[in-house]
């Protein structure tokens, strides 16, 4: 009775056997098409620019395209077509002045890009190329494309006439840029990001307005992106992390802008209570000098408020939930105040740049009356700003702990494990999780604490801070978070926060099969893609782990962590051949780039031979086709 209904309401969408039959012949023939290419991208950290660009230029892969095509042309033209293609309304301004040499130009760069568009739509059903492309050029683009296609010589002068007077009526520049933005789109088909949009740089709304504008995405939530969620999810301790985070990498007054927050309490309050510390003067940016000295004054007394309701907020969490095993961590109720010291590990230790005139000895985790009011109004700020909504419901709806797709397992942390290789349990409601489980409980309560943000202090969104923070939280994956020791003791054998046993294992192919079968994945071309630890170049390390079982696609995209990484980030291709490497270097400017005519990323085959081609039926849109395909042919038999 149930399938025939499902039948009947699939019925009245092909209301012939003519149109299922249409449908089946489309379907069965697009398993047989190579798959997208898929591009990988993780620990953005708001670095919007060099994200943008990697966007813009499909990882280099437009560049690849070009060398496979032109391979008689100029290497120095096809690095400017590139560029054209990544940046056309920049680069059509640097074309020839003379009208005459201009004309050429276009007529000659239309001809290249059709050329281009041509071969990378062949992989593709015509209809999504014809979906790609801009509505006002549609038809011409579908002309000159099958001009291509058929090799026409007898139509030669209708094809050269339509260039014509689409330069003679000035809408070659517009042609241009469509075709350019059709490439692009159709150079990286799939985009997954797996982890940390947020924290350390100032444009992580612009990087989340340029992926909701992205066609075709998919996002695995890293323990910053989570940070922000609990945050937007009512976790006072998450908002006052995240804004600790502004404030001391100096991108606070960017934040205020972008979301509207009111940040007036907030700084009223520290210019009361706090006084000059030079220990919490924020991160020096290229444009310090143009903040002042007063501003910067005033941030220094800011960070130092925010650190210790910070620290507060994290020991009530902690004194309220003693199932998630941090008694250790509550360091306020630790501390010596007389003699200010605080003893870890049984160690005693003198406190240096202490800030602690709001803290009371009786209560230390108690947020003074003004300390609440100035939290309440910037989460009263942050909840109601729609630019801050439409970004939080985004990475709900397209967003999850980890992604089986197309055979392959993508997450941003680790798989917690023991010292012995083998998965680590956390008790969450009275029950024990690890392996898969354990990151579908939590993603059921990020889930959960989100749709429900005018509850503050429930179990979800605590959880949602612990994954920020909690030794067993696969989204950070070490045994504690260590910043009160970097704010106040010197020692720096404190400072280190040490990892799971995971990092460790991940380098033993028997580890990644072992992870990969709990997924249900045991196929021998299956890979782990994982974020989270940049890679440290400079000291040999390689992104490819456990005989190329894993691959570690954060190579430091975020200037804090160039210094030791020696690279600006790693990125992944993965075509209808298999996985490229791409490594970035750092990025300065769109003005240098296009000064320079050339982008500044290298692509490195992953695998040395190709294996057989992986076709859309390979895939996991082609499992859901060949279901689809059942069910019409169900329909078909259904069908009078």
């Amino acid at each position: 009775m149930q399938e025939n209904k499902y039948l009947s309401l699939l019925a009245e969408k092909y209301e012939t056997k003519d149109k299922v039959a249409s449908e089946l012949i489309n379907l069965e023939a697009i398993l047989n098409l190579p798959k997208g290419t898929e591009l990988y991208i993780s620990d953005i950290h708001a670095e919007y620019k060099a994200f943008n660009h990697i966007i813009r230029s499909g990882a280099g892969n437009i560049k690849e395209k070009i060398d496979e095509i032109f391979v008689d042309e100029a290497p120095e033209e096809m690095e400017r077509l590139a560029m054209l293609i990544a940046y056309p309304t920049d680069m059509l301004q640097r074309k020839p002045k003379d009208l005459e040499a201009a004309n050429e130009w276009s007529s000659q760069t239309i001809n290249r890009l059709i050329k281009l568009l041509r071969f990378l739509g062949t992989k593709y059903s015509r209809s999504k190329v014809r979906k790609a492309v801009n509505e006002d050029f549609r038809y011409f683009t579908e002309e000159l494309m099958l001009s291509l296609e058929t090799n026409q010589s007898e139509k030669a002068d209708y094809y050269q006439q339509i260039i014509k007077r689409l330069i003679e009526l000035n809408q070659a520049d517009k042609f241009i840029r469509s075709l350019c933005m059709t490439i692009q789109q159709l150079t990286v088909d799939h985009l997954h990001v797996v982890g940390d949009v947020f924290d350390r740089g100032a444009g992580a709304d612009k990087v989340m307005d340029r992926l909701i504008q992205f066609h075709n995405v998919d996002f695995q939530w890293g323990n910053h992106d989570v940070l922000w969620m609990g945050a937007y999810a009512g976790n006072m301790a998450s908002l006052a992390t995240l804004l600790r985070i502004a404030v001391k990498y100096n991108y606070l007054y960017e934040l205020e802008t972008a979301y509207s927050l009111n940040l007036r309490p907030l700084f009223l309050f520290a210019e009361e209570h706090y006084e000059l510390n030079p220990a919490f003067k924020p991160t020096a940016r290229p444009d310090d000098e143009l903040l002042g000295v007063e501003n910067q004054a005033r941030l220094t007394k800011v960070h130092q408020a925010l650190t210790m309701i910070q620290f507060k907020l994290e020991g009530q969490i902690i004194s309220r939930r003693p199932e998630f095993e941090m008694a250790d961590r509550n360091l306020l109720e630790q501390i010596d105040f007389v003699h200010k010291t605080i003893t870890l590990n049984d160690k005693e230790y003198p406190l240096e740049n202490t800030c602690f005139q709001t803290v009371s000895q009786a209560h230390p985790n108690e947020l003074t009356e003004s300390e609440a009011y100035v939290m309440a109004a910037i989460l009263s700020s942050l909840q109601k700003s729609e630019k801050f909504q439409r970004h939080m419901q985004f990475l709900v709806e397209k967003g999850s702990a980890y992604l089986v797709y197309n055979r392959h397992l993508l997450y941003h942390g680790c798989i917690p494990l023991k010292k012995d290789g083998t998965f680590l349990a956390m008790r969450i409601g009275g029950n024990l999780y690890s392996g898969r489980a354990l990151l579908d409980k939590f993603e059921e309560h990020i889930r959960r604490g989100i749709r429900h943000t005018e509850i503050y202090d429930d179990y979800s969104t605590d959880l949602m801070w612990y994954a920020w923070a909690g030794k067993c939280s696969p989204l950070f994956g070490r045994s504690s978070m260590t910043t009160f020791e970097r704010y106040f003791i010197a020692d720096k054998r404190t400072h280190k926060e040490g990892e799971n046993p995971y990092f460790a294992y991940r380098e033993r192919p028997e580890t990644i099969e072992m992870i990969l079968a709990e997924f249900g994945l045991n196929d021998p071309q299956s890979v782990v893609i994982n974020g989270h630890t940049p890679v440290k170049v400079a000291s040999g390390e390689s992104p490819i782990k456990a005989n190329g079982k894993l691959m570690v696609i954060d190579g430091g995209m975020s200037k804090a962590y160039q210094k030791t990484t020696g690279i600006a980030g790693y990125s992944l291709l993965n075509d209808s051949y298999g996985f490229k490497i791409v490594t970035h270097a750092p990025f300065t400017s769109i003005e240098e780039i296009l000064a320079k005519g050339k982008g500044n990323e290298s692509l490195k085959y992953f695998l040395d031979e190709k294996p057989k081609r992986r076709l859309i039926k390979d895939t996991t849109i082609g499992d859901k086709l060949r279901a689809d395909i059942v069910d019409l042919t169900d329909l078909m038999a259904y069908m009078p």
